[in-house]
């Protein structure tokens, strides 16, 4: 045997060695406990019980040796020879204090792993293992729950009522649907049962009560169209004697309600007039040099003399050059309307006879100047318009054709209006009385 391989008894094992069998042994056991252990501990041949590791040696085995030779493999080899011995007892170098933890040294870095870092507490129990994974896998779910919108748990009572109120709404929407269509269906019976009152223009008061009459209206129409608080005639330059609304009765067509009172209809008539007799028809009467009361007056005549739309503008130039030369108007329309207001009657269609033409009344044209007291009829919108734009012509008569197709004849001498109206008399008379009956 050599210097340099001389056998240590057991009492002079060095710090190092005590340290690193220290240190193998806390390998050993976290192994057991299935910790793993940084790589740089000193390993033994697992044939080694730990057991021996602890026991007092006499000599070093040949495989402690190798262990040994295996620990110092890094640093360089020691020659052999005399002068190479190990020191005696007496010459070993100071002992080194082991660290006072009995974890591993903190410098000893473990390899970079998913295991979880060396431990030396005893083995986690079953049970607290199984607790682990427990509450793990529960903060796993949380997480998972709390990405997804959370459920609402509602009670068997709360579902219920949800029922209940859902069931009520889908009643509330059939009532509704219900409602609605009995409400259309309502409506058209009630447009179906209108009644519509047609009133022709040129109409008079008492012309119009008898057709209200005719439709069903009740009350009188002649008391409802006296007066009314909707329109005053005085305020359209109507004289105060004025008693009636004769000329602000509008005519059209108005839809009533079977047996509505016939104010109702003279309410229609007025809010009629105004809107179709505004502010410029006024005007336009001033410019004419007569009363928007005048103007009317003069439409009711132009609506009862003429027959044709075309005659219309001459027949209103006629009645301006009369009025402005002071010559009577000679309109047999309002003879008629005198008639009609002295008898009662609604319309006279019969041939004026001479007495009639020499009618007292101030409503006879052909013996009293100027215009009539009022209006002799409601005019229309054309009549109106021919009232306040005459045709600028020199007429002074007219009389109806003899062909009695409804045309007038017109002329600026008496003697062609004579001529015009000897050829009207001989047709009425080859007529039996009667107009004539036009042929074209």
């Amino acid at each position: 045997m050599t210097a340099g391989k001389r056998p240590r008894p057991s009492h002079e094992r060095t710090d190092e060695e005590r340290e690193r069998e220290r240190a193998e042994r806390e390998r050993r056991r976290a192994e057991r406990s299935g910790v793993s252990v940084p790589e740089t501990l000193p390993q033994e041949p697992p044939s080694a019980a730990p057991a021996e590791a602890d026991a007092p040696q006499a000599e070093p085995a040949p495989e402690a040796d190798a262990a040994e030779g295996q620990l110092d493999a890094h640093a360089p080899p020691e020659p052999e020879g005399p002068e190479f011995a190990h020191p005696s007892p007496q010459q070993q170098p100071p002992p080194v204090e082991p660290p006072v933890s009995v974890e591993p040294p903190v410098s000893v870095e473990p390899p970079v792993s998913v295991e979880p870092p060396v431990s030396v507490e005893p083995p986690v129990p079953v049970e607290r293992s199984a607790r682990l994974e427990r509450t793990a896998r529960r903060a796993r779910a949380q997480s998972s729950l709390a990405s997804r919108p959370r459920r609402s748990r509602r009670s068997p009572v709360a579902r219920a009522l949800a029922v209940v109120a859902l069931a009520g709404v889908s009643v509330a929407i059939v009532l509704l649907v219900k409602v609605l269509t009995d409400s259309g269906q309502e409506k058209k019976v009630v447009l179906s049962a209108v009644v519509r009152v047609v009133i022709p223009e040129g109409s008079t008061r008492l012309q119009i009560a008898q057709i209200a009459a005719a439709d069903g209206l009740t009350g009188s129409y002649r008391d409802a169209s006296r007066s009314s608080p909707l329109l005053k005639p005085t305020h359209f330059g109507a004289p105060s004697r004025t008693h009636d609304l004769e000329g602000f009765l509008f005519p059209a067509t108005y839809e009533m309600y079977p047996h509505a009172p016939v104010s109702r209809l003279v309410q229609e008539q007025l809010v009629a007039f105004g809107e179709n007799f505004s502010a410029h028809e006024i005007a336009r009467a001033r410019a004419r040099h007569v009363t928007p009361f005048g103007l009317l007056t003069i439409a009711s005549m132009i609506e009862r003399e003429a027959k044709v739309p075309g005659d219309r503008p001459k027949i209103a130039a006629v009645i301006y050059n009369r009025l402005r030369l002071g010559i009577p108007l000679g309109i047999d329309a309002t003879i008629y309307y005198a008639i009609e207001r002295q008898r009662g009657i609604p319309t006279y269609t019969r041939e004026l006879t001479e007495a009639q033409l020499h009618l007292t009344s101030a409503y006879n044209t052909r013996v009293h100047p100027g215009l009539p007291p009022t209006p002799i009829s409601n005019p229309g919108l054309a009549s109106i318009e021919a009232a306040a734009d005459p045709a600028h012509v020199g007429y002074l008569y007219y009389v109806l054709a003899a062909d009695g197709c409804g045309e007038h004849v017109f002329s600026s001498t008496l003697a062609q209006f004579e001529a015009d109206a000897a050829a009207y008399q001989s047709a009425v008379r080859r007529n039996g009385g009667a107009p004539p009956t036009c042929k074209k």
